[in-house]
């Protein structure tokens, strides 16, 4: 009632002022109306401001927070901007952890390689230089010199292709070519092929018979790679006298499941998650001693996940180790 009279007044008095004095007054009232505005739409958005600025400043200070305490009831552009900036600062933390840990794993991996590659280039420069200062002539040791040498030779030359065809593997260089194989064939191959190096370890190769006719959907190469990695480990690391067994289960209609099992010391359990990293040994002295590189496990568990398939280890320290991977079975649809 009161505001009524009030505008009607104001009215009057603006038609009868100058056009320089209402234009004056309405940008006066003009400034004030915007100040109000101003002032209580700053009021509203102050602490959601404040709080867009924080999630900023950690950001790009590296400091990631849980924001559990901010509380979005507006469901306005700027309730929106704050979501999309905590979204922001959770893919920021994801990806700065994901790059951490690949500088270590690179920091690490240097530091492996270069004590791998050290020990064999130390060991032949020393051998070298001990027969360029007069044994080469000495009849009872050059030769032996020489062949410890070229042991070290052979050494760094396994390493190397272990290296070029694990990293063919890590970045998808190597393609799996996807056929149909006969998996008895496949396994006596690698079996008869490994047979005289079993024999001079002393160490018996048992394959437990199964159906001839089964086949399998994969890379013929690769598996054998896999089965010869795991079957020279099994003789490597196996007692004297000792037992390798390969043999397969059926698991279903569309899975099998291939197992190499030994008589050796076997792994501790604190071990076995380790196995499959690069350059990881359980027993260090002697892996070197027979000439392994530390990458057998890592390439079959490349191949193994390539595949979509799944590697598994059970061991018992002083007993065996047993190796399993399923492959994918071909069925054959009778019509």
């Amino acid at each position: 009632m009161v505001i009524a009279p009030t505008i009607s007044l104001l009215i009057w008095y603006i038609i009868g002022l100058s056009s320089f004095d209402a234009l004056l007054l309405f940008v006066i009232l003009f400034a004030i109306v915007f100040a109000i505005i101003y002032l209580v739409s700053a009021y509203l958005h102050n602490s959601r401001v404040n709080q867009l600025t924080r999630i900023i400043k950690n950001i790009s200070h590296k400091q990631f927070e849980v924001y559990d305490d901010i509380q979005l009831q507006k469901n306005d552009e700027l309730d929106d901007l704050i979501k999309q900036t905590i979204r922001a600062s959770r893919m920021v933390e994801k990806e700065l952890i994901r790059l951490n840990k690949i500088e270590n794993y690179r920091k690490e991996f240097i530091g492996d390689i270069s004590h791998e590659l050290k020990t064999p280039i130390f060991a032949i420069q020393g051998f070298i230089e001990t027969l360029l200062n007069g044994a080469i002539h000495d009849d009872e040791v050059n030769e032996v010199f020489l062949h410890k040498a070229m042991r070290n030779v052979n050494r760094l030359t396994y390493l190397t292709k272990d290296l070029m065809e694990i990293s063919r593997l890590e970045t998808g260089e190597l393609k799996t070519n996807i056929q149909e194989v006969f998996l008895r064939d496949l396994i006596m191959d690698v079996v008869e092929s490994l047979q005289f190096k079993a024999q001079k370890e002393n160490i018996e190769l048992v394959l437990h018979d199964f159906d001839k006719n089964i086949q399998i959907r994969a890379d013929r190469n690769q598996i054998k790679q896999v089965l010869v990695n795991l079957i020279e480990n099994a003789i490597k690391y196996n007692k004297e006298n000792g037992k390798v067994e390969i043999g397969v289960t059926v698991l279903n209609r569309d899975k099998v499941e291939l197992f190499v099992k030994d008589t050796g010391i076997g792994i501790d359990p604190k071990d076995i998650e380790r196995v499959t990293e690069r350059f990881y040994r359980v027993d260090k002295s002697r892996s070197r001693e027979k000439g392994g590189t530390g990458l057998g496990l890592s390439i079959v568990k490349h191949i193994i996940e390539a595949h979509g398939e799944k590697l598994t280890i059970e061991s018992e320290p002083e007993k065996s180790s047993t190796f399993r991977f399923t492959l994918s079975r071909v069925s054959h649809v009778s019509v």
